[in-house]
């Protein structure tokens, strides 16, 4: 047992050193003793932007044909605000103490841990990381979609409209899941980063493509399409218009699904100015920019097709030529989500390996070609993250309902990891006492975004039923 104890604290001894060693290299290491961060507020766009910008955008204007002219840009307003107030509180939570050099909160769970702590944590880490694991199937999912857009796209302009070019996509998401295999061995979020610029690049082309063709859509028509309140009662079920509604809402709302990612992007940026500064400019800066695309996108998406807008509006063919756009925009859509995928599964990543540590201890040096530097491989990595990806591969070729996926996600997600845990951390932190103005503000938008949540969430379990019953596992075509 002594020889334990003196192995124990010689360990331990060693980690301090090497500790005090890192913090006196301030030039190569932070105070934390981590390498030296050097995320920007562009950098830290960038990743945001990738999140945000995700396939979602491509069914906001199915959204807006179920609410209409007045909800549904109404709607985008209201989670856009929420997101960007949230965002800020959120920001001011990554230090614990002092906002310059209180103690670093590394990861979501970390700041509830700091600020709320007990059973809120394992609620939070399992929210959270259940909500990662959804994302990871619905941008397998998307992919695939895209990926047989483009095999039906040539199909149509080979053979003509007559032909029936329809296609497996289990074909395609295995195609997704081997890259993002090779991807998912990138060891963490900070190095990814050219990664999120080059998937920020390819959401604004398909994104401008789709607004495009959507304008050129209303020239052609002469008019503007669509009605104040949405696709009529008749046309659907007034049941059916109810849970359409919810389900609209839940899309919606996933679109501005990313608080949870929020952090850990945070703890790239290099200080000063402080992180909390440079990550507030970050999220304003994501938000407009995502905001106006998703005016931009759905509202005109809407204009153009009217009232029947598809759930995807660059593969459910709202728009038939010309048919190389439409490849060019499905081909940006899949190289955006290679990117977007491993900007939501890193934490997962981060997660499990922290935990593990102990396993991760023996890497293989792998030599890199034309670089100094080898790439150390560790078994554990691979086999996890490997198992990761195909397990989500699997899933989504069990479940592949892309509208429904959206809205479950962003119901489960948005008013848990977006509204209440920051709501929550700001009282604590700000010290705010119960029953006084914003005490009651706070808690009164908690409950009205947790009320939107349990619709979204309504319709879209509905909508899922409805495409069980007529729905065979790994027969799916399009």
């Amino acid at each position: 047992m002594t020889n334990e104890k003196e192995g124990e604290n010689i360990g331990l001894n060693s980690q301090n050193q090497e500790l005090d060693f890192r913090q006196s290299n301030s030039k190569l290491y932070d105070e934390d003793g981590r390498p030296k961060r050097t995320g920007s507020v562009w950098t830290a766009s960038a990743h945001i932007i990738t999140a945000v910008i995700g396939s979602g955008v491509l069914s906001l204007a199915w959204a807006v044909a179920q609410l209409g002219w007045i909800a549904g840009p109404a709607v985008m307003l209201m989670f856009a605000l929420v997101s960007y107030f949230m965002s800020a509180l959120l920001a001011d939570c990554y230090r614990s103490d002092d906002p310059l050099s209180g103690k670093r909160n590394y990861t979501y769970m970390d700041v509830v841990r700091s600020n709320l702590g007990g059973k809120k944590v394992k609620i939070c880490g399992l929210i959270q990381y259940l909500n990662l694991f959804g994302i990871g199937i619905g941008y397998t999912i998307a992919t695939s979609i895209s990926m047989m857009a483009i095999h039906r796209s040539d199909c149509f302009h080979k053979n003509g409209r007559k032909n029936s070019c329809r296609t497996s996509s289990n074909s395609y998401m295995i195609m997704f899941g081997i890259i993002e295999i090779v991807l998912s061995q990138i060891p963490d979020l900070g190095q990814v980063w050219w990664l999120s610029i080059v998937a920020a690049v390819m959401s604004f082309t398909y994104s401008t493509i789709g607004l495009g063709l959507a304008i050129a859509n209303i020239i052609a028509n002469g008019n503007i399409r669509g009605s104040l309140t949405g696709i009529t009662v008749g046309v659907v079920s007034q049941s059916d218009k109810i849970w359409r509604s919810f389900q609209a809402i839940g899309d919606i709302s996933f679109s501005y699904c990313y608080s949870f990612i929020l952090v850990e992007i945070q703890d790239t940026l290099k200080s000063p100015p402080s992180e909390a500064k440079t990550m507030k400019r970050a999220n304003l800066i994501s938000t407009i920019v995502t905001t106006s695309f998703y005016f931009l996108c759905g509202c005109t998406g809407y204009a153009a097709v009217g009232d029947l807008a598809p759930g995807n509006l660059l593969t459910g063919f709202a728009f038939r030529s010309p048919f190389w756009l439409l490849d060019i925009a499905n081909i940006a859509i899949v190289i955006h989500l290679l990117g977007a995928y491993q900007v939501f599964s890193q934490p997962i990543f981060a997660f499990v390996e922290k935990k593990m540590c102990k396993f991760l201890t023996k890497e293989i040096q792998i030599p890199i070609p034309f670089r100094s530097r080898s790439y150390n491989l560790s078994l554990f990595r691979l086999i996890f993250r490997t198992s990761f990806v195909l397990v989500t591969t699997i899933i989504s070729m069990l479940l592949p309902f892309f509208n429904d996926m959206l809205g479950i996600l962003g119901a489960i997600g948005f008013w848990p990891l977006t509204v209440y845990f920051p709501v929550e951390m700001y009282i604590v932190q700000k010290k705010i006492p119960s029953w006084t103005t914003k005490w009651i503000c706070l808690r009164l938008l908690s409950l009205f975004c947790l009320l939107v949540s349990v619709m979204a969430g309504v319709g879209s379990i509905v909508g899922v039923v409805l495409d069980l019953k007529v729905y065979r596992p790994f027969k799916t075509s399009y």
